[in-house]
């Protein structure tokens, strides 16, 4: 059997016989479909290779009432649409020569038309909304994790695997050959890896690795996250990317990088502009701070998201934009030309990435659609102001928790609502999850007859109580 040695697939396509011949010349015996659900986890099926036929030709069907957000059991019927150029060989799932390799897949109805809650299909529709405005997204996201200890029992602990700090060195840094193991692998697999470092707290890690389109970037999110749990169980470690695992340290973010492009060229740049900035870059910066406060129910999606969310551990908690300062909520980061970007510094890796993605996505059309003007750069360190100070300069905060007044936004949103509502399809109405704290009396009903393919009570578990 020949060694796998993946090639990049930039620019560059598979055919249905590029598959089969890579099937037969690594002795690939499984394929993944892989897909996520409405949370953002990674689901898949195994199909053994010698029906590739029927996966490339989308036949294979799976169960959607059995997966949170999708179908309801009398409509239950979907089928697996896999994305060809997302073909991988698993580099841990070598069992005695025989490799598993996996599909990236958009979930469809019956019918052949994409499921309108599938977080991929729903992505894509942002997407082909932006290139009709002459635009296409590039991202870079920042995910951060813990790795903590397992007992004898092999049973997962609370112990981080070390004490390290920002940028600390080994013996200190534990945690050192699982990253190198994590960077390995994800080369394999065709990551441009750019860093890796311990972080601030205790047993926190990051991988950065480099940005590019927005499809690819979530792919890439969803694929990182397998993979670093993985190569942590190898290690006798666990993985988390939970945002606030340990109380009265940092937690974990997912900062995003974010610039539209357009004809090829970086949309933010003007290199004649005040800050180099051109008016594309600060109506997105606009359309993003006015939608952050409703979108944060999706970048930030479970109640210990908002553990995060506070004063004194780096976490963005107000809203402003700045130059260089890293205590407001959306920075510039120095480098311009195809590298000027904006950080949006709020999102964590608990957000299912399509659907975050797709929601920075059109909060940055909205504001390019709308020309919205953003406030001035706030340069001052924005946790050392008093209330009094931040409310003269106009500062608000991000909700304080999914139960917060401002999620109530998210039905407010309307130029938002068909996007994010269409993608939070969750359970129906009669498991009464849904809360009336979240949503007033009357207005849910409103805003479903807006919405015709949505007949089911939306955005239930995704809120967890």
């Amino acid at each position: 059997m020949k060694e796998f040695k993946h090639t990049r697939l930039d620019n560059k396509s598979f055919s249905d016989d590029d598959i089969k011949s890579l099937i037969k010349e690594y002795n690939i015996k499984f394929i993944k479909l892989q897909f996520v659900d409405i949370n953002g986890q990674v689901k898949n099926m195994t199909i053994p290779s010698q029906h590739i036929e029927k996966v490339l030709n989308n036949e294979i069907m799976l169960d959607g009432s059995s997966i949170k957000g999708f179908r309801s059991i009398e409509t239950s019927d979907m089928f697996f649409y896999p994305d060809k150029n997302s073909f991988q060989i698993l580099p841990w799932r070598n069992q005695d020569g025989a490799n598993s390799a996996r599909l990236i897949c958009d979930i469809y109805n019956a019918d052949g038309t994409p499921f309108e809650g599938c977080p991929r299909c729903n992505l894509k529709r942002v997407m082909k909304e932006a290139e009709n405005m002459g635009f296409s997204m590039n991202v870079g996201p920042e995910a951060e994790f813990f790795l903590f200890a397992k007992d004898k029992d092999g049973n997962v602990t609370t112990s981080t695997q070390d004490k390290a700090g920002y940028y600390d060195v080994g013996p200190e840094d534990l945690g050192e050959d699982v990253r190198s193991d994590i960077v390995l692998v994800l080369q394999e697999m065709g990551f441009d890896i750019e860093a890796s470092h311990h972080e601030v707290a205790d047993g926190q890690h990051e991988v950065d690795f480099r940005y590019t389109d927005v499809l690819t970037a979530a792919d890439n999110v969803a694929t990182f996250k397998v993979a670093v749990k993985a190569v942590a169980a190898k290690h006798g470690l666990h993985a988390t990317f939970m945002p606030k695992p340990i109380f009265g340290i940092n937690g974990s973010g997912m900062h995003c990088n974010v610039s539209l492009f357009k004809d090829g060229k970086n949309a933010f740049y003007d290199d004649k502009a005040e800050y180099q900035l051109s008016n594309i870059a600060k109506y997105s910066i606009g359309g993003m701070l006015k939608h952050v406060r409703s979108i944060t129910a999706i970048l930030n999606p479970t109640v210990n998201s908002y553990k995060r969310l506070v004063p004194g551990y780096e976490a963005p908690v107000y809203l402003a934009w700045s130059l260089a300062n890293r205590s407001a909520l959306l920075r510039v980061p120095a480098k311009r030309g195809n590298a000027t970007r904006v950080e949006l510094r709020s999102p964590d890796p608990a957000c299912n990435p399509y659907l975050a993605f797709a929601a920075i996505l059109e909060a940055c059309l909205d504001g390019v659609r709308n020309k919205i003007d953003p406030p001035a750069p706030v340069e001052s360190n924005i946790y050392k102001l008093t209330t009094k100070e931040r409310k003269k300069q106009r500062i608000d905060a991000l909700p304080g928790s999914l139960a917060d007044k401002w999620t109530n936004l998210l039905l407010q949103e309307l130029p938002l609502v068909n996007t994010l509502l269409m993608s939070l399809c969750l359970q129906r109405e009669k498991n009464g999850i849904l809360s009336e704290l979240m949503f007033p009396s009357g207005k849910l009903t409103g805003i479903l007859k807006d919405i015709n393919k949505l007949k089911e009570a939306l955005i239930a578990s995704f809120f967890i109580f």
